[in-house]
C-alpha cells in the first residue's frame, strides 16, 4: 500500500537524530556542511540555534531533534548542517538543518512507503510523508515544507534575511 503523493521512485537522503532514521527528498538539500560556528540570535525559540554564514548568506539553523520534541542535539565528530531549501508562503529558503549524522541516499519504490501510524510515535506525524523499512530499520520520510511551514519557521526566516 503506497502514499498518496508519493507515485515515482524518489532517492532520499538518510540522516539520525537520536536513535531515529529520517529521510529527506535529495531534491530539496543544497548541501551537507560540518558543523561550524553557529551564532545565537536573541529572542528565538530553544529550537533554532542561530544563523551560519553560507557563502555570504545568513542561513538560520534549526535543531531537528529539539523540533520533534527530543533532547538538543549534541556536538560530535558527526553532527552536521543539511542545508535545504523549502517552500514559506511561495517562496523558496533556505534553512539548516541540524541533524546528528548523515547516513546514505537511498532510492524508495512508492510501493513499498507505508503511510504514517497516528499511535505510538513521539512525533507530530503531519510532518512524516510516510515510512519505508530500510535494511530492517524503519525510515520516516519527512515531508520539510511541512516541517518548517510554521509561522514561526517563517518570520524566522525573515529575520535572518
Amino acid at each position: 500500500m503506497g502514499v498518496s503523493g508519493i507515485v515515482e521512485t524518489l532517492q532520499y537522503l538518510t540522516l539520525k537524530l537520536e536513535e531515529e532514521v529520517f529521510a529527506l527528498d535529495v531534491a530539496k538539500v543544497r548541501e551537507i556542511l560540518e558543523l561550524t560556528t553557529i551564532t545565537k540570535v536573541p529572542q528565538t525559540p530553544e529550537y533554532m540555534r542561530g544563523v551560519i554564514n553560507l557563502r555570504g548568506s545568513v542561513v538560520p539553523v534549526i535543531d531537528m531533534r529539539l523540533m520533534f520534541g527530543m533532547s538538543r542535539t549534541e556536538q560530535t565528530v558527526n553532527t552536521c548542517i543539511v542545508v535545504v531549501e523549502v517552500s514559506l508562503d511561495d517562496q523558496a529558503v533556505v534553512l539548516g538543518a541540524l541533524a546528528d549524522s548523515v547516513q546514505e541516499v537511498v532510492e524508495l519504490d512508492p510501493d513499498r512507503i507505508e503511510p504514517a501510524p497516528h499511535i505510538g510515535t513521539k512525533l507530530n506525524t503531519n510532518f512524516i510523508r510516510g515510512m519505508c523499512n530500510v535494511d530492517d530499520h524503519f525510515v520516516m520520510i519527512l515531508d520539510i515544507d511541512t516541517v518548517f511551514s510554521s509561522d514561526d519557521m517563517a518570520s524566522l526566516a525573515q529575520a535572518a534575511a
